[in-house]
């Protein structure tokens, strides 16, 4: 059943495991600049996660928080600020394969979890290997993220995992452009328009 969702999101236009960015012309400065993993797309609305906003949260202050160990070799990590909706909620992005107890498919190579469990793996230094640890997520409204794609708010492109876990955060909005042959900053804040 939850792959015929995701059969029938791709044949409906949903960006479901793609990358948003931000155009320059992006008029909300909380995303300006910004690279979003889209985790859901649907005609009730979208949700993404930015991967390229620093907190200024550690690795190490999430563990102390939830009481757990650092063992992880990665508590000096900066956690990113996945979008400006429920900043408290930790939001883990990893390689597939490997589940929780509320793991997302979002694609054949990234999932998403959400449940404290990954967290204590990960504070025990077990993993998994590729993640991108959040707080926060964007979200839009029934038709609010096609009227900014209609606008030329966002470009998108294929997610790759290259992008999501091997490049540094403060690379993945030109990185992800220059992949693809685009230079963002060749680009006027009118973009798109004639």
């Amino acid at each position: 059943m939850h792959n015929t969702n995701i059969d029938s999101d791709l044949t409906s236009g949903s960006l479901r495991g793609q990358f948003l960015l931000a155009m320059p012309g992006m008029q909300d400065p909380r995303f300006k600049q910004t690279i979003t993993f889209m985790v859901e797309h649907t005609d009730e609305g979208a949700m993404g996660i930015v991967i390229n906003a620093p907190s200024k949260v550690t690795w190490k202050e999430v563990f102390e928080q939830l009481s757990l160990d650092d063992n992880s070799q990665r508590g000096d990590e900066t956690v990113l600020l996945g979008g400006p909706l429920s900043p408290e909620q930790g939001f883990v992005l990893h390689g597939a394969g490997v589940t929780f107890d509320s793991t997302l498919e979002v694609s054949d190579d990234i999932s998403l979890t959400a449940s404290k469990d990954i967290l204590e793996s990960l504070a025990a230094g077990r993993g998994p290997d590729d993640i991108l640890l959040a707080l926060g997520y964007a979200g839009w409204g029934p038709g609010q993220l096609e009227g900014e794609l209609a606008q030329n708010a966002w470009l998108t492109l294929p997610a790759e995992p290259e992008i999501l876990f091997a490049t540094p955060w403060q690379k993945r909005w030109q990185t992800a452009a220059a992949r693809h042959g685009i230079d963002m900053s060749g680009l006027g804040s009118q973009a798109g328009h004639a």
